[in-house]
């Protein structure tokens, strides 16, 4: 294992850690009125830190596995007219999630981040906000899977390799961490920043999801109709 290797697996983890899931949501949960819940928070990005782990572990040991019994079946005209009607349906579905569409203030948004930060149902929510936030990136992970395929192409110890991944998830969530520190430990000095950059998420979430949507179905739709038309589409 090379230290190039384990500087650009911290890089991408960097990149990774300013994601909707890993930064966004934690500072908007960080400005919600009321006392700072630790507990609530590190619960909600060690839930995204443990699913990035099982989904880098599930193809970091099965993907090669996945891909030889796959062999030719993702070719398949009836595998890649069903990818190019999930691009086209994901790009549609973008449209909804037009930020210029929503209210100014970001009332939805805010109803969400109340749910999941008061009451006695708060940690559930908490904990189904971050495998939602981290479903939702699974089409666009691409530092992560950028990661995953560095480890596999290092041919490296299993043992190596779920270290490696559990770093990664570490490094991922600690720039949210270090703000939860901040938040709590010099609060005058972090929350102008904080609520800066809050105004800006909560006024331009959904738009960003809009984004992330419509950038996903654009690119699965591409890449089915590049192989059902290889002739008239040029790659």
């Amino acid at each position: 294992m090379s230290v190039g290797l384990l500087l650009s697996l911290a890089g991408l983890a960097l990149i990774d850690s300013t994601s909707i899931g890993t930064l966004f949501i934690p500072i908007w949960l960080l400005m919600a009125p009321g006392r700072i819940n630790v507990r609530r928070i590190l619960a909600y990005l060690g839930t995204i830190a443990v699913f990035y782990f099982v989904v880098g572990v599930l193809l970091a040991v099965g993907g090669t596995r996945i891909a030889s019994a796959l062999d030719g079946t993702l070719d398949s005209r009836p595998v890649l007219w069903a990818q190019l009607a999930l691009g086209v349906g994901l790009f549609a579905l973008s449209f909804r999630y037009d930020g210029k569409r929503r209210k100014a203030g970001g009332g939805g948004v805010l109803r969400w981040r109340d749910r999941a930060t008061s009451g006695d149902s708060s940690l559930r929510w908490l904990v189904g906000l971050a495998l939602l936030a981290a479903l939702a990136e699974v089409a666009t992970m691409l530092p992560y899977l950028a990661a995953v395929g560095l480890m596999t192409t290092a041919e490296l110890p299993a043992a190596t390799t779920a270290a490696l991944l559990g770093g990664y998830c570490l490094v991922m969530v600690l720039p949210a961490v270090v703000l939860l520190g901040a938040r709590l430990a010099v609060p005058r000095l972090i929350e102008p920043l904080l609520a800066r950059l809050n105004e800006w998420i909560t006024k331009h979430a959904g738009g960003t999801l809009g984004w992330i949507l419509g950038i996903a179905g654009f690119l699965l739709a591409r890449d089915a109709a590049i192989r059902l038309w290889p002739g008239v589409i040029s790659g």
